[in-house]
């Protein structure tokens, strides 16, 4: 009986979904008229907003899909709306703290407030340091001093004449004494109308001027005198601290109406307790250290002969770490390397001049965590996990809803800082771009993800086809050529980047939203027809765009055929073999996928070991071609094993292959290869197979299929088409055709041919060119068909098998 292969081959019609250019209504795109709306990602968008919009805990973001689906260019066009909306932001300012250096105060101001506050506090030093001098030096400030000063010493005057007098009285006198490097007073007693030191008065003794008992006396006079000289001195010392206080006094009352005038003004202009407070304190320090606002005589022999030690006005200086003056909306920071301190900040050091390590509060940076305060902040993923310190730092930030800014000594390694500034309210969105199998481990690893990163968006690759959506490419391409200054397009062009986007989408009902890589193709051809010095683009640019892209990437598939068309790898593309199939696999070399047939063969025997996987036995083959195999022995038991033992042993081999298996598209070619060494019926090498396969006989849709038969229409294009060659793919896989216009060429010219099949009993009979058979009432096949032939080896296999035991048993 001669079967009908003709209804199984696909029409060429179908091969490939073609743009008809005649239905646009323009000449190029200088015609279109193009907005920047977001392509294809509604779902995406809707996620975007209710993360953005909802302001409670842990609504933050994760952005998840592939590259170049426009996930960075999204957002930051959702957030440009979001920028336009009037919301009050701040600085953020530190502030000496005057109780603890160390731990210096935060201040928030409006947005601007930060440097005008900076720029007040440094015209308040420059009027101190010039009105503070002009006071001290102004003749009334100087004649009440005067007057002060003569005041307390006049007292002093008086109570030591009053104790020179007594000590005279009692035939002493107050000399000074040098005691090392300085002098002090001392009680003498005047002999001979001068005093003497007790080494003299010994001599005197020992010359007989003086008697034992005169110096008795004189000795416990002496102590009454010192004992009322240490109390005159007492008072002396009391006085000169009244002075000194009263000199204070003068300064702070001199001072006074200088310092309130400005502070006041100062508190008037920013209202903000927290700033008046410190202002407060920097009156009291300022009244307490007047004489640091007055120049400072050089010591003597110091090279330094500054006026002024900046150091010594650190507490007039304000740190703005956040200044928000330029910001127009709501502050949208995009972080392109996010490293520990560029996202939380900093404190840096410097040396000083005895090269000593340093650091104040006005060595605090701030990171773009803080800059997007009241705002958005965006990161990716990868980098930001990646980063020492930085994921732990961040979860801990955003759920404490509180940021501490530290030396990135002390963020990282756990070392203590000198600097603990005061932390810092936060509120703040954070969106991560990242991909799906990031967001996955986090969310399954990472109690805390799940909690601080309750949205997530997922961006898609693919959108549907239709007349919108192909508006909206038509749209995209006219933007490329008006932002990046392309030549125009003319339709037959467009209609080539349309039918390019529903390749790169894999199914003819769909585009690719893959926007960066038809944006590459758009400038590419744009540069093939500038090399043709044409002053629009023809779709043969288009194809040369693609064709030139596809050449740069397939050297390892060029590598791959040149060998089999050498014959180092085996693969036959004409004759008929028993156990033997052609079987097609994909090659995804990341940004490029190319398809290679490999040779599957197979033995059969009796046995009771069922299907052999070469592959896994050799560690070389995956979970899910695993499943693949399993599910062949399924299929089989339930085909012939209905009313026998089966007891075959089938080994299944991938010739050649070294480097791993994977997926279960081959498993219909493994289970042709099984029944035709089981029948003995030879199987076509001109047709190569892919397709998955049920336990029930169903041929299963596979991913690549495009890939798969392009690879082997590539070899039997170079070993030479005889005609019949062609390639089996499941039914279910004829929508995902797009295959290149050379392929649908030749298949339209009957040098090549497709074939779409439902089910094994139809593959079967186009390789091996014999009716598969279907059951009979009585659980039989009909003769000579392959489920027969099949069905009749494993019966004499059970038999035999059945003779070996019973001969055993005996």
């Amino acid at each position: 009986m001669k079967l009908n292969f003709k209804k199984y081959e696909v029409q060429s019609s179908k091969l490939r979904w073609k743009f008809d250019p005649n239905k646009l209504k323009i000449k190029t795109t200088d015609d279109v008229k193009f907005t920047k709306d977001i392509i294809g990602q509604e779902r995406a968008l809707r996620s975007l907003k209710v993360g953005l919009e909802i302001k409670h805990f842990g609504y933050n973001v994760f952005v998840t899909g592939f590259s170049g689906t426009g996930r960075t260019t999204t957002i930051k066009r959702l957030l440009k709306d979001f920028q336009n909306k009037k919301v009050q932001l701040y600085d953020f300012c530190y502030l000496y703290n005057f109780d603890n250096p160390d731990q210096p105060h935060l201040v928030k101001l409006k947005a601007g407030q930060g440097n005008q506050l900076k720029k007040d506090m440094n015209d308040f030093l420059e009027e101190l340091l010039k009105d503070i001098p002009a006071i001290f030096e102004s003749r009334r400030y100087q004649e009440e001093r005067k007057r002060i000063i003569e005041h307390f010493q006049s007292r002093q005057r008086t109570i030591l004449k009053q104790f020179e007098d007594k000590v005279k009285a009692k035939g002493f006198e107050v000399i000074q004494v040098q005691v090392g490097s300085s002098l002090r007073p001392d009680i003498a007693p005047v002999i001979n109308n001068a005093p003497v030191n007790f080494e003299q008065i010994e001599a005197l003794i020992k010359q007989g001027e003086l008697s034992q008992e005169k110096l008795d006396q004189l000795i416990q006079e002496r102590k009454k005198l010192e004992t009322q000289m240490e109390s005159v001195f007492r008072e002396m010392r009391n006085i000169e601290r009244k002075l000194n206080e009263s000199l204070e006094e003068l300064g702070i009352k001199s001072v006074m109406p200088l310092l309130k005038e400005h502070i006041e003004a100062i508190c008037q202009k920013y209202e903000c307790e927290k700033l008046k407070e410190f202002l407060d304190d920097l009156e009291a320090f300022i009244l307490s250290n007047l004489e640091k606002f007055l120049p400072q005589q050089p010591q003597q022999g110091s090279p330094f002969q500054q006026s002024y030690e900046e150091y010594d006005f650190i507490e007039f200086k304000v740190n703005v770490v956040v200044d928000n003056s330029k910001t127009e909306g709501i502050p949208v920071i995009i972080e392109t390397n996010p490293r520990f301190k560029n996202v939380f900040g900093t404190i840096d050091r410097e040396v000083d001049r005895n090269g000593i390590w340093r650091s104040d509060f006005t060595m605090i940076k701030a990171g773009s965590l803080l800059k997007a305060n009241g705002g958005y902040l965006i990161l990716n993923a990868l980098d930001t996990i990646v980063e020492p310190g930085v994921w732990q730092t961040l979860k801990r930030t955003l759920r404490n809803q509180l940021l501490e800014i530290q030396s990135v000594e002390s963020g990282l390694f756990g070392t203590s800082s000198t600097i603990k500034p005061e932390p810092i309210e936060l509120d703040v969105k954070v969106i991560m771009i990242g991909d799906a199998y990031i967001y996955e481990i986090l969310y399954e690893a990472d109690e805390d993800f799940k909690k601080i990163f309750k949205i997530r968006a997922d961006f898609d690759t693919e959108m549907p086809r239709n007349n919108t959506t192909i508006r909206k490419y038509i749209s995209f391409i006219k933007m490329i050529c008006e932002e990046e200054n392309l030549l125009p397009f003319d339709k037959y062009a467009i209609a080539e980047v349309v039918e390019f986007g529903v390749r790169l989408a894999g199914r003819q009902n769909k585009m690719s939203t893959r926007f960066n890589i038809i944006a590459d193709v758009l400038r590419e051809s744009n540069f093939w027809a500038k090399n043709d010095a044409a002053n629009v683009v023809k779709f043969n640019h288009v194809r040369r765009a693609i064709e030139e892209r596809a050449y740069r990437l397939k050297m390892i598939e060029e590598k791959i055929q040149e060998m089999i068309v050498e014959g180092t790898l085996m693969i036959d593309h004409k004759g008929k073999v028993v156990g033997q199939v052609n079987g097609l696999s994909v090659y995804d070399m990341g940004e490029y996928s190319f398809g290679k047939p490999s040779r599957i063969t197979v033995t059969t025997a009796m046995g009771k070991a069922g299907v052999i996987n070469i592959e896994r036995e050799a560690e070389l083959s995956g979970p899910t071609h695993n499943k693949g195999v399993l599910i062949l022995s399924g299929y089989l038991r339930s085909k012939y094993a209905q009313n026998k033992p089966l007891v075959m042993s089938a080994s299944i081999a991938f010739e050649q292959s070294y480097s791993g298996v994977d997926g279960d598209s081959a498993s219909s070619t493994e289970i042709y290869a099984i029944l035709s060494s089981l029948s003995g019926v030879p199987i076509r090498q001109d047709i190569a197979v892919t397709g998955s396969v049920n336990q029930k006989g169903e041929i299963q849709p596979i991913g690549g299929v495009n890939e798969k038969i392009e690879g082997f229409y590539d070899v039997c294009k170079q070993k030479g088409f005889t005609g019949t060659q062609g390639v089996i793919i499941p039914y279910k896989n004829l929508s995902d055709l797009m295959l290149r216009h050379d392929v649908v060429e030749d298949v339209q010219k009957g040098r090549f041919h497709i074939y779409a099949i439902k089910t094994i009993d139809e593959g079967i009979e186009i390789l091996t060119g014999k009716p598969a058979g279907k059951k009979l009432p009585d659980g039989s096949y009909p003769k000579g068909t392959i489920h027969y032939l099949v069905d009749k080896k494993l019966a004499e296999y059970a038999e035999k098998w059945k003779e070996i035991e019973a001969a055993e048993e005996e």
